[in-house]
């Protein structure tokens, strides 16, 4: 949810609160009620399997809708889930997520720290106003095709000892593992295509930050994790040479990023290299190509390159 300007010289941050009013309706809701009748000259199976359910009509305004019959060829619309963190307190999320304003925002769920409790606010058939201009594996505009799941978290907070990102809960991670589960499990979403904010925002978002646990969800077996060996192996290849940035830039967009490709190291590049190595390498992420990067990016766009917990 936050809006950011660039990672470097600064990580300024602009909040920007909207809203959204409470859950949405959806449209089976809305319609009248149904009536359900039985057609005895509807044949219980057809040809090429294509299987009829009982007769039942929908009266919706002056229509009569016909939903006996069921293709067996359609899948979810939800192909992404996108966390984020709220840069508030629980009340001040929940009124920028649920209340109108010039700017509005939403995400189908808030996890709350303390106490942690799950919230939705967005009926999962309807689209939040969460993802913005976005960007993942060659989709835009990923309100349309994303369940949006923002965390309770201060984020980039300034202290005495500087500026420092705030620690999640462990219950509060733990709600949300199993959040994802669910989410993906019913609408098949790929861990690939469980993503943070920075992901899909490189050039102005850090949420859900360096210190969001992407390791535990590999270990929960929510999402992939490089090879731990084969990203060792490739360091130490890559601490002879490093590749040049045309070579960082065509891998990052092997991995789902929107990146120039145009050879040159200028502020978007370090910026996607930064997302990068926050997930990955926490510990640094400050944008710079160097050996650790160039063997996680080979790793990760491997075919053998990602595990998932309980799997070789």
């Amino acid at each position: 949810m936050p809006y950011f300007t660039n990672f470097f010289p600064s990580t300024a941050i602009v909040v920007t609160l909207a809203l959204l009013t409470g859950c949405a309706t959806t449209e089976d809701e809305s319609a009248s009620t149904a009536s359900t009748t039985s057609d005895p000259t509807t044949p219980a199976t057809l040809a090429s399997g294509t299987t009829a359910n009982p007769a039942t009509t929908v009266q919706r305004g002056g229509l009569k809708i016909d939903r006996s019959f069921t293709s067996e060829n359609q899948d979810s619309r939800v192909l992404h889930i996108v966390l984020h963190y709220t840069v508030s307190n629980f009340e001040g999320s929940l009124r920028a997520l649920t209340h109108n304003s010039a700017n509005p925002v939403s995400s189908h769920y808030l996890v709350r720290d303390q106490p942690v409790k799950i919230y939705q606010l967005v009926d999962e058939s309807q689209r939040a106003w969460h993802a913005g201009p976005s960007y993942w594996k060659g989709h835009t505009h990923l309100n349309a095709s994303s369940i949006g799941i923002e965390i309770v978290n201060q984020g980039l907070m300034k202290t005495p000892k500087g500026e420092m990102f705030a620690p999640y809960p462990p219950a509060q991670i733990n709600a949300v593992i199993a959040l994802i589960k669910d989410i993906a499990t019913r609408h098949k979403v790929s861990p690939d295509r469980i993503v943070g904010h920075s992901d899909i925002q490189p050039q102005n978002k850090q949420d859900p930050g360096p210190l969001f646990p992407w390791k535990q969800l590999a270990d929960a077996g929510v999402i992939g994790w490089p090879n731990p060996q084969m990203v060792n192996d490739r360091r130490l290849a890559y601490k002879k040479t490093i590749p040049n940035i045309l070579w960082f830039q065509e891998r990052l967009g092997d991995y789902g990023f929107h990146v120039p490709h145009n050879g040159e190291f200028n502020i978007a590049t370090r910026n996607v290299i930064a997302a990068f190595q926050m997930k990955y390498r926490p510990s640094k992420y400050d944008g710079i190509p160097d050996a650790e990067t160039a063997a996680l990016l080979e790793v990760v766009n491997h075919p053998d390159g990602m595990r998932r917990s309980g799997k070789k």
